[in-house]
């Protein structure tokens, strides 16, 4: 025991104080952010000045070129004052709305002129201004059909130079869309100041129910996949990730050929299991702070909210026993497919070997993770049951059937109970390979080999 203890303690020490773990540990949140939020805000900022569009309004008199003009420079502004109620809008709205609301936020500028037709045929007027664009004098134009207001079959069609910037060409159509209702309900009879009112969106309020039929606290479906789909990918990239370290560790010891003396002073079950506690324990050490620092940023994050203003910010409700049931089906996740990165480490003399041969794990990991989007539509289905029952996809659809509709006791035990027999099962294949296969240099081995190796005594 005190021999397994002290591999344990080595392994933890020695990684625990490398100026990579410490790196990682610092950069990661940071990361997080960088890789989440940033992207986002550089694919809404506009560069280069505002978009000069041209308008063609070939309707009676250019009658809606005005009401087009408006809506399109029409920019939206916020103060203080409505701040709050703004963003708790964006929160607890659905998810159309959000996606709306968010990307208004970042309003690219527009300069507007007015191409009149009158005279000319449509096909000259747009060579015309189709060479205008190759010259840089426009960026795009806008052709309003003579119908538009008569005929909801009739589509407008813009012409551009970037047809890539989204964005802007989805501000584009959604003022442009706002314009057009807007003047078909003018044009239908209704006042203009019954229009608000009318046009108003609805938005519709979520509340789960769980399995005793009690009704819970307004929730967003949109957090709650995000949050499924969040508790996935982490298990997915701690395992990916951490799975490496184990692998790397067993290879290091082979191409060092220090296993030798490490034989002969330990047992070889003792020190393949003190490697794989040891390295766990980083792995659980890095994430608790992880941990610690998003629970401090979201804490900082509500309350700069709060002060702001900003009430009603729901978060989706997890079960009693979620945590619990996280942590079980992390650790079981972890410890299996660590074990299988052991088990590859035995069988080969270099880390490029090994990751050659680990890529049917991730494989898995990656079937796992895309089975999540399936399971959390029907989290009680046939196949939700069965992919949660099997132990390489238990950790993440087992958890994900827990957040979106908690499955009865026994299918939760039944799952922990079969991944912990798996694991068990791996540590054993793994032991009798791992004491063989550390000793052998020169050639990976092949299946025969390992076979031969699980069955010696």
């Amino acid at each position: 025991m005190i021999k397994f203890l002290a591999i344990v303690k080595r392994e933890y020490v020695q990684r625990v104080k490398a100026r990579m773990f410490i790196v990682m540990t610092v950069l990661g949140p940071v990361m997080l952010v960088v890789f989440t939020i940033v992207p986002g805000l550089l694919f809404s900022l506009k560069t280069g000045g505002d978009t000069r569009l041209a308008i063609v309004d070939q309707t009676a008199g250019g009658a809606l070129f005005e009401p087009i003009r408006n809506s399109i420079l029409q920019r939206q502004v916020y103060d203080d004052k409505n701040l709050g109620e703004r963003i708790e809008s964006q929160v607890n709205s659905n998810t159309t709305r959000r996606i709306e609301n968010a990307s208004q936020a970042f309003s690219a500028g527009f300069s507007i002129e007015r191409v009149d037709p009158t005279g000319k045929s449509i096909d000259s007027v747009k060579q015309g201004l189709n060479a205008r664009i190759g010259r840089d004098e426009l960026d795009g134009y806008l052709l309003i059909p003579p119908d538009i207001l008569t005929n909801n079959d009739s589509k407008p069609a813009y012409y551009g130079r970037n047809g890539g910037d989204m964005v802007t060409t989805g501000q584009i159509q959604r003022r442009l869309d706002n314009a057009i209702r807007r003047q078909r309900l003018l044009a239908s009879g209704v006042k203009e100041s019954e229009i608000e009112t009318l046009s108003k969106q609805v938005n519709l309020q979520t509340f789960p129910i769980n399995e005793k039929g009690e009704e819970g606290a307004q929730d967003s479906g949109l957090a709650r996949f995000m949050v499924v789909f969040m508790i996935a990918f982490l298990i997915y990239l701690t395992v990916l990730l951490y799975g490496q370290v184990v692998l790397g560790a067993v290879v290091e010891e082979k191409e060092t050929r220090i296993a030798e003396i490490l034989f002969s002073s330990v047992h070889s079950f003792k020190l393949m299991f003190g490697k794989l506690i040891g390295v766990s324990l980083v792995a659980l050490t890095q994430l608790a702070i992880w941990g610690v620092v998003f629970m401090a940023i979201s804490v900082w994050g509500i309350a700069a909210l709060s002060s702001r203003g900003v009430q009603g910010i729901t978060v989706p409700s997890l079960p009693p026993m979620f945590f619990l049931y996280f942590t079980l089906f992390f650790l079981l996740g972890y410890f299996l497919y660590s074990t299988i990165y052991l088990l590859i480490g035995s069988m080969v003399t270099t880390t490029q070997e090994g990751g050659q041969m680990a890529m049917p794990v991730v494989f898995l990991l990656m079937a796992g993770l895309y089975m999540a989007f399936t399971v959390i539509r029907s989290p009680n289905s046939h196949f939700a049951f069965w992919v949660s029952m099997i132990p390489f996809f238990s950790p993440i659809t087992m958890i994900v059937r827990i957040v979106s509709q908690t499955p009865p006791m026994w299918q939760i035990l039944l799952s922990l109970g079969i991944g912990a027999l798996t694991v068990v099962l791996l540590l054993w294949l793994a032991s009798r390979i791992y004491r063989i296969g550390m000793l052998m240099y020169g050639k990976k081995a092949t299946i025969p080999e390992v076979m031969r190796w699980v069955r010696q005594q």
